[in-house]
């Protein structure tokens, strides 16, 4: 018997080939548990000081809220944790550890918590794992404060565009979060089933073979 204590789920939601339009501002005025599953498949896009645009599809994301511990802020606003209360569709960017930067998209509403993790990308034509944890995916796209606070919705060098055709409704696994002390139990962790780019699979989840995962490199024509 398994002991894949998470569970798949299909979704479909903003379909766009181009990955130089932005999600909308009324995307991220939800709940991050209900952004969460649906930022799955989207890309994150950077345009270089050449022009060129760096981009990767998000395969796994976590939601973190003001009523609950693992939240930045749960206990208090301060001024570090400050762009996590405000506007949604912003990046909130920290120190972890004072090691590496987690990049998270402000999310709900203003002077309220609430945020999601972009935990893993898939990078079309690079290292499977390249992006494959947030620290790594800050690196491999140079992301650090300087970006806190920064617009996700295309009025920034970095934004987040919908997801292609081929991601219009991908089995996502739900499970729980990881990396954290306290709030271990909630389900607000989700990942691409078929993605090879996931920082840690849930318990029975099985990594997907070669011939079976899914790729960036998929998606044909962006």
């Amino acid at each position: 018997m398994s002991s894949f204590k998470g569970g798949s789920i299909e979704i479909g939601i903003v379909i766009q080939s181009d990955i130089t339009q932005a999600l909308p501002f009324s995307f991220f005025s939800r709940a991050a548990e209900v952004v969460g599953p649906e930022l799955v498949g989207c890309r994150l896009v950077k345009r270089q000081t050449d022009g060129t645009l760096l981009w990767g599809v998000i395969v796994e994301t976590e939601a973190y809220s003001q009523e609950e511990p693992a939240c930045h802020g749960f206990r208090r606003r301060t001024p570090s944790n400050e762009t996590l209360f405000g506007e949604p569709g912003r990046f909130y960017v920290y120190v972890s550890y004072g090691i590496h930067h987690c990049v998270n998209v402000v999310t709900d509403r203003s002077d309220w918590a609430n945020g999601v993790l972009l935990r893993a990308i898939a990078m079309p034509g690079e290292l499977e794992r390249v992006a494959a944890g947030p620290g790594l995916l800050a690196r491999r796209f140079g992301l650090d404060r300087g970006d806190d606070s920064c617009p996700v919705t295309g009025e920034h060098d970095v934004w987040l565009a919908p997801r292609p055709a081929s991601l219009a409704s991908p089995v996502l696994v739900t499970t729980t979060r990881i990396g954290i002390s306290q709030g271990q139990e909630l389900p607000w962790r989700w990942y691409l089933q078929l993605s090879r780019s996931i920082s840690r699979r849930a318990i029975g989840n099985r990594q997907p073979s070669l011939d079976q995962a899914w790729s960036p490199c998929d998606e044909g024509t962006l």
